[in-house]
């Protein structure tokens, strides 16, 4: 396979074709946003990012963070 598609996936290689596929609907249609919005989907598919398929921009579940300790907050009474 080549080095330019290793690593593609099937989000990847949708949000390509759709990218083209507007584009070319762009020039077709005489509309620059359209082609704004592809341009952007096929930059998405390039790069290879943005929120779709199972690692997206999800925040993790667990704190990453070393200096995180298990130790017990007490609390006082005030009266």
């Amino acid at each position: 396979m080549p080095t330019l598609l290793r690593n593609w996936d099937l989000m990847r290689i949708l949000r390509m074709g759709m990218g083209l596929w507007l584009i070319y609907s762009a020039f077709a249609d005489r509309q620059p946003l359209l082609g704004l919005m592809g341009g952007l989907f096929a930059l998405q598919a390039v790069l290879n990012v943005g929120c779709c398929g199972a690692n997206g921009c999800a925040s993790p579940n667990y704190r990453q963070s070393k200096t995180y300790s298990h130790e017990e907050t007490v609390y006082e009474e005030v009266k």
